[in-house]
């Protein structure tokens, strides 16, 4: 029964947007390319299992009504972001096959002690501030490994944990231009300096970290609960997590290979300004180079540990999406949702903002953040183009994009990798309404509190005008 459910669920959501396509002027090859993309959405929401074979019938169906050519497949596909994944998935699997994240547990727990509030509060402290720092999906590896053990080690359930770090890592994103692609893009576009995020982004994103602890805390209580109780337990003091089967000799080496993947993915932007590099090239050379470090460092099982540390199925999965969201751009779609958003607003800018806030946190909760931003930034254009004085906007955009990404598992690439790591270790999954309550919450909380505070400070804005 609940299989005929879900295939209700996903006829009427089809049928809901072809509805409402009805009603606009979209073409005949418009409507065709938003139908398939919302199949492989919801089939990825409903039948997470069979993911990977929904994006490649719906790539394989544009492909085959001339929506979309080879070389626009591979423009599309994201390859910069695969390569970059492929070699820190492979950094991750080198640290993790040598106790590293095992290590990095027994010396937070044994600092912090029998207090499991306290631990929790670190450890998603440290993943916004990694995503701050480096980037969400570097985060995400480093901090999903790192719960992973912490949970194995209580033999209790990953899945609120799992949640409560990505929700951080996500929120800790929006505080720097490097924490989240879409801050590379909103920076580039909207010519903000690093500056400017630490002055506009960075005490808001903080702000929603504050609140979002103390709220995961309620929402997970019975988690929390069931961590205390572990923790307390004699024979699972905190103590005994030293007894991790690792060599100082090796924890050194993955202390080396840690740090100096961090200080060149921080500084990646600096050299490459140095060395007259285009942007980002050592952000992906960063990840290939020490991916092929830890290849080395393998010796006689090189091979093995490559095939078996990179998560290809995820990989795959991501070409296809990203490729299938590309032809929205494509074929026009994407310039329809602008003129429709701006006789929307009709003329009222902070109406205009509010539904342009609304618009980009529900694209980027059923889709990946990073397409999301791509899509509006030619919207913002067009917004742009009419007068409006756009500058809150691209905030709006950056806080839309990372909190909201919060709100279901597809809402970033962050919760896709998160995914993925828990179906390679546990062989399970997520269930859509599972992740749905909490992130729902969290992302509505986050965001109105957010543009509270962006509001607020309108008039401290630059060149803000007397009347918004």
């Amino acid at each position: 029964m609940g299989k005929f459910k879900n295939i209700f669920a996903i006829a009427g959501i089809l049928a809901g947007v072809s509805l409402g396509i009805s009603s606009a002027d979209f073409t005949g090859q418009q409507t065709l390319a938003t139908l398939i993309f919302f199949m492989i959405i919801c089939g990825t929401l409903f039948y997470w299992k069979f993911r990977l074979a929904f994006a490649f019938v719906g790539v394989s169906v544009l492909l085959g009504t001339k929506l979309l050519d080879i070389p626009h497949v591979l423009e599309f596909a994201g390859l910069d972001i695969i390569l970059f994944l492929v070699g820190m998935m492979t950094i991750i699997g080198f640290l993790e096959e040598n106790h590293f994240f095992e290590y990095l547990v027994a010396k937070v727990v044994d600092a912090v002690g029998e207090k499991p509030y306290l631990l929790i509060a670190i450890l998603m402290g440290m993943a916004a501030l990694s995503a701050a720092l480096v980037d969400e999906v570097t985060s995400i590896l480093f901090m999903m490994s790192t719960m992973f053990h912490l949970t194995k080690r209580y033999k209790i359930n990953p899945i609120p944990f799992l949640l409560m770090i990505v929700f951080s890592t996500n929120i800790g994103s929006s505080a720097t231009a490097v924490g989240n692609p879409i801050g590379v893009m909103i920076a580039l576009r909207a010519k903000l300096t690093f500056a400017d995020f630490l002055r506009w982004a960075a005490p808001i994103s903080f702000s929603a970290l504050v609140i979002t602890i103390p709220l995961c805390f309620f929402l997970f209580r019975k988690a929390m609960a069931e961590l205390k109780e572990r923790m307390c337990k004699k024979g699972n003091e905190a103590q005994e997590l030293k007894h991790v089967h690792y060599t100082k000799a090796g924890i050194r080496t993955c202390w080396i290979l840690f740090l100096s993947t961090i200080a060149c993915l921080v500084l990646h932007h600096n050299i490459e300004e140095m060395l007259q590099l285009e942007k980002n090239t050592l952000l992906i050379g960063t990840a290939l180079f020490f991916g092929g470090v830890s290849i080395f460092l393998k010796t006689g099982d090189a091979r093995d540990f490559f095939m078996r540390r990179v998560d290809w199925w995820t990989l795959t999965f991501f070409l296809s999406l990203f490729a299938s969201v590309g032809t929205l751009k494509y074929v026009g779609v994407t310039e329809q949702i602008a003129k429709g958003m701006i006789h929307l607003a009709g003329g009222g800018h902070v109406f205009l903002l509010n539904i342009f806030t609304a618009a980009i946190c529900l694209l980027t909760a059923f889709m990946d953040n990073v397409l999301a931003v791509a899509t509006f930034i030619p919207i913002l254009s067009d917004i742009e183009k009419i007068g409006v004085y756009t500058f809150p906007f691209w905030w709006a955009m950056l806080f839309g994009g990372t909190m909201f990404g919060n709100a279901t598992v597809i809402g970033s690439t962050a919760n896709i990798v998160a995914m993925g790591m828990l179906e390679k270790e546990l062989g399970g999954h997520i269930k859509f309404m599972e992740w749905l309550k909490p992130g729902l919450i969290v992302s509505s909380v986050t965001i109105l509190m957010a543009m509270a505070l962006l509001y607020a400070q309108f008039h401290w804005m630059p060149n803000a005008p007397s009347h918004f």
